[in-house]
Order: C-alpha cells, then sequence, then structure tokens
C-alpha cells in the first residue's frame, strides 16, 4: 500500500489538521485535494448554507432611519451539528459528567437520545423512562435528556422506535402479539415525550433485518406498517424518519436497495419527514486505511449520491459517524483530516440538513467499537484534533458577523449562514438591540424597528 507523507507545511497549505506529519493513502489525497472538488464543495456550501436579507432599519413611526451603525453577529447553526448522548450523566465524578456536557454543547446542537427497547423495557411492564432506576451504561433514562436539551438549546432525536436489534429477551415470537406491544410502545413515547422531542427514527437498518425477526419479510412490509403506525401519534411540528447503513452513501440509484425502499413507501403515500444514513468507517483502525487506499467513500461519488438522494425532497441526515485514530503519533492528525473532508462535503450537500459523529468519547463506544478509538476527545475527556477542527469549522468558519452602517433609505444588505442572529443598532449614542433569524426560505427583508 503507497502512502503519501505531508510535512507540517505541506498540511497546512492542502487544508489537512497538522498535528506532526501525518499518513494517508496516495489515493485518498489525490481525490480529496482535488481542486475541482475543493471547488464544487466550496460552490455547494456559498449556494445552500447561506443566504441573503436585506435589513430594513425604521424607527417607530415607519420611517427609514439612515447612518444607524449595525452589528450582526451569528448564535446558533440551523444545520444540525450532532453526537449520541448516550453517556450522559454516567461518567465516574459530577465534574466530569459537567465537563462531558459542555464539551458536547460547544459543538453540537443536536443529541441522539436512546430509546432502544431493551434499555427503556428490560422487563416487560417494567419501564424505565424515568430517574431513580438501575443505571445501565449508555442508557440512561430518557427523562435526563429532556432538561439537558433545554440547558443546552439542543435539538433531539429519539433512536429507535423499531429495530430488529437490541430488543428484550421477554418479546414474543408471534408477529401480531409483536405488533400490539409495538404500538403499546409508540405510544407511550409519543405520549411521554412528543413535546420535548422533535426528531424520530421511526425504523432502523431495515435492509440488514435477520430472518429470525418476527416481523421479517422479504419486502420489508413491516416498514411501512410502522410509518402507518406512528404517523398519527406526531403533529407536523416532528420529523419521522428511517435509517440505513453505510453502503448506501456510494451507491446510485440503479445499484441502491435503500433508495428504492424510499421510493416505494413514498410512492405508497408515507409520511417520511428525514432520510437517514450512518457513515462508519468500519471499527478497527487498521481497516480504515484499507478502505481509504481501496478508493472508497470517494469525495465525487458520495456527493452525487446526495444529490440523488435530494430528489425524493426530503432532508438527509448522516446519523451515526466512525471514524477510527490510526495508531501511532500521526493518528489524531489522520483521524482529524478525514473527519475535517467528511463535515466539509456534507454541509455543502444540498439536502443535508444535519450530521451526527455517533461515540463523542474513546471510551464511549459500545463493546469492541471502543477498539477504533475513534473519539473526538480522549479518555480523559481532552479534546483531539478531530475534535479543534470541527470547533474550528462550526464555531469560525461557518459563523457569520458582518458590521455596516445603513444607507439612506435606512437599508443594510447581509449575507450569512442560516441561523439565530443577534443585531444590534446604533443611533446617535443609543443602542438597541434585535433577534434576527436568516433561514433558507426565508423572509428575503426583515424590519429592524427602534424606540
Amino acid at each position: 500500500m503507497k502512502f503519501v507523507t505531508f510535512s507540517m507545511a505541506a498540511l497546512a497549505s492542502v487544508g489537512c489538521i497538522g498535528m506532526a506529519q501525518a499518513e494517508l493513502p496516495e489515493a485518498y489525497c489525490k481525490a480529496w485535494h482535488d481542486p475541482a472538488l475543493m471547488k464544487r464543495i466550496d460552490a455547494g456550501i456559498e449556494r445552500n448554507r447561506k443566504g441573503d436579507v436585506t435589513l430594513r432599519v425604521v424607527d417607530a413611526a415607519g420611517r427609514p432611519v439612515p447612518g444607524a451603525a449595525v452589528s450582526i453577529r451569528q448564535k446558533t447553526h440551523d444545520f444540525l451539528f450532532g453526537c449520541n448522548a448516550f453517556v450522559l450523566g454516567q461518567l465516574e465524578t459530577p465534574g466530569l459528567n459537567r465537563q462531558y456536557e459542555e464539551t458536547f454543547a460547544r459543538i453540537c446542537n443536536f443529541a441522539t437520545v436512546p430509546v432502544y427497547w431493551k434499555g427503556t423495557e428490560p422487563e416487560r411492564d417494567v419501564l424505565r423512562y424515568q430517574e431513580g432506576g438501575e443505571e445501565i451504561w449508555r442508557r440512561p433514562p430518557v427523562d435526563r435528556f429532556i432538561p439537558f436539551g433545554k440547558k443546552y438549546g439542543l435539538t433531539l432525536k429519539a433512536h429507535p422506535m423499531l429495530w430488529h436489534e437490541h430488543n428484550p429477551d421477554w418479546l414474543p415470537k408471534d408477529p401480531e402479539a409483536l405488533k400490539a406491544l409495538y404500538r403499546k410502545r409508540f405510544k407511550e413515547l409519543a405520549g411521554r415525550y412528543a413535546k420535548d422531542i422533535a426528531i424520530w427514527e421511526v425504523t432502523n437498518e431495515s435492509t440488514g433485518c435477520h430472518k429470525t425477526y418476527p416481523l421479517y419479510s422479504e419486502d420489508r412490509a413491516y416498514v411501512a406498517w410502522a410509518l402507518r403506525e406512528a404517523a398519527p401519534l406526531f403533529d407536523g411540528s416532528h420529523r419521522l424518519m428511517i435509517n440505513d447503513f453505510t453502503q448506501f452513501n456510494e451507491r446510485l440509484p440503479a445499484e441502491n436497495a435503500y433508495y428504492k425502499q424510499l421510493k416505494g413507501l413514498l410512492d405508497q403515500g408515507l409520511r417520511i419527514d428525514g432520510i437517514g444514513l450512518r457513515f462508519h468507517i468500519w471499527f478497527e483502525p487498521q481497516l480504515m486505511a484499507r478502505h481509504l487506499a481501496a478508493e472508497r467513500y470517494l469525495p465525487n461519488r458520495l456527493l452525487d449520491v446526495y444529490e440523488a438522494f435530494a430528489a425524493f425532497n426530503r432532508p438527509l441526515y448522516i446519523t451515526e459517524i466512525t471514524v477510527p485514530t490510526p495508531p501511532g503519533e500521526d493518528g489524531e492528525a489522520i483521524q482529524a483530516e478525514v473527519v475535517k473532508n467528511l463535515y466539509r462535503l456534507w454541509f455543502s450537500a444540498p439536502a443535508m440538513a444535519g450530521v451526527t459523529y455517533w461515540n463523542l468519547g474513546d471510551s464511549m463506544a459500545h463493546d469492541k467499537e471502543n477498539t477504533a478509538a475513534a473519539g473526538l476527545i480522549d479518555k480523559g475527556l481532552k479534546p483531539k484534533a478531530s475534535y479543534r477542527a470541527l470547533d474550528e469549522l462550526i464555531n469560525r468558519v461557518w459563523r457569520s458577523h458582518a458590521e455596516g452602517t445603513a444607507d439612506a433609505a435606512g437599508v443594510l444588505k447581509f449575507r450569512g449562514f442560516y441561523g439565530a442572529y443577534d443585531v444590534t443598532v446604533t443611533r446617535d449614542g443609543v443602542t438597541t438591540a434585535r433577534p434576527l433569524h436568516l433561514s433558507k426560505g426565508g423572509a428575503a427583508e426583515q424590519r429592524i424597528v427602534l424606540n
């Protein structure tokens, strides 16, 4: 396998993260550092993640206020940057738990909440929604996530309502009896959490469903059934979605079973408000190098696939991201380079609405997944190079601010990333603060009324 070694200076020149020296397969570097690709990604970010707004500054009577000094600073993103929060409140000390929350919230406005059936009802009719019961690693009681989300202004996503895996042993084998229990479970989840959890994965990884699952059929008809059962329980403020495997990020419609499944479900008129795709670059660090060297995850192919999925006119989410840290002193730099490249690509894709890194910390994964050391922070909760790269992108590169002066008509034009802003207008030594939300499809002109 041939590798290219970059010096720190060379890494900086191509947008890599230079911790010392980083080695990546030559095929990977050639694909991801191609000037035409960079241009495609930059153009996609500018076109899909930013918008224009005309601010018209007026007084209480509606008259223009020329010459007012205007400051515009972005507070939040509309795009969802997430992580699973499966170890919330489960670290060794209150101090570590507080550090985990703060580290999480610095780069995330989106959190995945575990509602696996085995974790919420390990014994029949013994529900684990509220605090006070037995602690199960990576399966905190769901109630714990609600104040966490409110404290940090996080959008929450429940994962998953129905899956053929991670189910309690007591479930019946009879399909109709199981469906009756799913109906009960769906109603419990919606009744308890619909007001606080905005996004719901109704089904997960159905294309990999095994034949021993009681609801299995070759056409995965249980997915349509679950969508029909769930839809009446949630209003238009919620997003109901399905989720599937990493391989479907790379396959164009003609060879993409998930694409075909989605088309069939939507053709039936079923409610699907979002489309989820996992993105695990496997869990063994050495396998990541093999995949990248074998020309997997080619960036132009990924973008072509996402543009094909955009034809469904549904938001697209990358739901579970695992990028291993290879062993050695350059491992963090390699992971950071791959993470940064992927996030830039996803942020540029037209239908993309959010991306979720899977495990925030190196010791927070499931079972053997910890061997990947795929966290953005290490076992001591210290940010790794990948975390710092995302912090730079999310909180600086992709965050807009501007200073200007209203013209003779009281107008100032602004282009920025979609999200919530603070606007302050100063006239004659008096400053007025107003909120502004710049959103895709939102008002092209907004008035700032001074007292």
